[in-house]
């Protein structure tokens, strides 16, 4: 009898399974876009009831749209088709319309080299986390790149604008810094942890600090003042661990502390 049960139930899975499966689709090997970026823009093989369906904002001519490919697959998904993602990228590319015919620019600009590079899609304010969508590529003279260019997206992606930033500038390294985990006057939770024994205090952030800085904390009870390292949102460790973490410097430290 359980065999039967087990039977039918593999039955009617693989039956609900094929019955919520989407359209295969297949990414563009070159998506371009026009003001907006829709699913029949980036796949080949999507039903035209959804083709015209906005997936995020085009670039300017000559400028690339920067989309993160695993919110597109959801939008995909939702939609009723099936990327399956097979070589599993991260970021999807799509070009902003067609350029300026070459004999159009200034003979200056057309005889320089051009080269690729990272730069902002829009204008960001001092202290604003950079996102994907922030993003893009952009063709411009050699002689106006960056001394330090990221090598990915991914190193400016998630961390925080030093200075205000306009938008078609090509990005430095040294535009971002680590976004804040803790600001100023934020309560936070500041742990000590020494031979299975964990005392939390509540205390107030007296500066901001990003993952791994050291910070001044008032102890709300005492309203001494103590020196503790960040660790995560609003959480902070003081005593052996801290200096462990100051010490190491490495990722792998604070992964380890915000997981105590």
């Amino acid at each position: 009898m359980r065999r039967i049960v087990l039977a039918f139930a593999a039955i009617y899975l693989t039956a609900a399974s094929a019955a919520t499966a989407g359209t295969p689709v297949t990414l563009r090997p070159d998506p371009a876009s026009g003001p907006s970026i829709t699913l029949g823009d980036l796949f080949t093989g999507a039903t035209p009831a959804v083709t015209h369906v906005v997936v995020g904002n085009g670039a300017p001519a000559g400028l690339n749209a920067v989309l993160d490919a695993g919110e597109v697959q959801q939008i995909a998904h939702m939609n009723g088709l099936d990327w399956a993602n097979p070589t599993g990228i991260r970021r999807i590319i799509v070009h902003g319309g067609a350029i300026a015919p070459e004999a159009s620019r200034p003979a200056t600009v057309a005889s320089e080299k051009m080269v690729d590079v990272l730069s902002y899609a829009r204008s960001l304010a001092a202290g604003e986390v950079v996102q994907p969508g922030d993003l893009t590529y952009a063709k411009i003279p050699a002689f106006q790149a960056p001394q330090d260019p990221p090598r990915d997206a991914a190193e400016i992606i998630g961390k925080a604008a030093r200075r205000p930033l306009k938008s078609g500038t090509a990005v430095a390294s040294l535009d971002v810094t680590a976004a804040q985990v803790i600001k100023r006057d934020d309560m936070i939770a500041v742990a000590f942890h020494a031979e299975g024994m964990v005392l939390t205090l509540q205390g107030k952030a007296l500066a901001g600090a990003a993952m791994g800085e050291t910070l001044n904390v008032m102890n709300l009870t005492s309203k001494k003042v103590i020196q503790a390292v960040a660790i995560g949102p609003d959480q902070a460790v003081v005593g052996p661990e801290a200096e462990e973490i100051k010490s190491a410097g490495v990722p792998g430290a604070l992964q380890y502390a915000a997981n105590r």
